[in-house]
C-alpha cells in the first residue's frame, strides 16, 4: 500500500490516505505532523495486513455530505472478501437509480481500507475506478479472499 497518512480530529480518525490517492487533500491541510499516536489504528491495520483481522473497531469521524456519509456507512456492511456493485448499494440505500451518485461518493471516501470502498465493483463484477489505483484495489480484494499475497 505504500505510506499511509492518518488524520485525526481529537480521538476520531477522519482520514486514511494512500500516496498518490485521487481526492487526497493537499498535505498542508493535514495540520501538525506527529509520528506518535494512532496506536489503535496502527495495531488494527497491522492485524488486518497480517490476516488476523477482517473488520475494524475504531472511532471514525466520517465527514461529507449526508448522502456521502450514508454511502460510507453502507460500505462498512460489506464483509471482508465480498464485493457489491454500485447498483446494489444504491438499491440498499433506497434509490436504485443512484448508482452513479454512489460511485461518486465511494470515490471520495476519506478513510481508505477501513471504510472498504475497494469492495465495490461494476455491474458486471469488473473492477472499476479506485482512488488508490486499480492495482491496489485488485491486491486488497485478492488479499481479503486469501490469495496468499503476503
Amino acid at each position: 500500500m505504500g505510506t499511509l497518512t492518518m488524520v485525526a480530529d481529537g480521538s476520531s480518525l477522519i482520514g486514511l490516505y494512500m500516496e498518490e490517492q485521487r481526492h487526497r487533500p493537499d498535505q498542508s491541510v493535514f495540520g501538525h505532523y506527529e509520528d506518535e499516536g494512532f496506536e489503535d489504528v496502527k495495531e488494527q491495520l497491522a492485524q488486518y495486513f497480517a490476516g488476523e483481522r477482517v473488520s475494524f473497531d475504531l472511532d471514525l469521524g466520517l465527514r461529507g455530505t449526508e448522502f456521502q456519509v450514508r454511502v460510507w456507512h453502507e460500505l462498512l456492511t460489506i464483509p471482508s472478501g465480498a464485493t457489491r456493485t454500485y447498483g446494489e448499494l444504491a438499491a440498499d440505500l433506497g434509490n436504485p437509480k443512484a448508482s452513479r451518485a454512489v460511485g461518486l461518493a465511494n470515490g471520495k471516501n476519506p478513510i481508505s481500507i477501513i471504510v472498504p470502498c475497494h469492495r465495490v465493483v461494476g455491474s458486471t463484477g469488473d473492477l472499476t475506478g479506485y482512488g488508490g489505483g486499480l492495482a491496489r484495489k485488485r491486491w486488497l480484494l485478492d488479499f481479503e479472499r486469501g490469495a496468499g499475497l503476503f
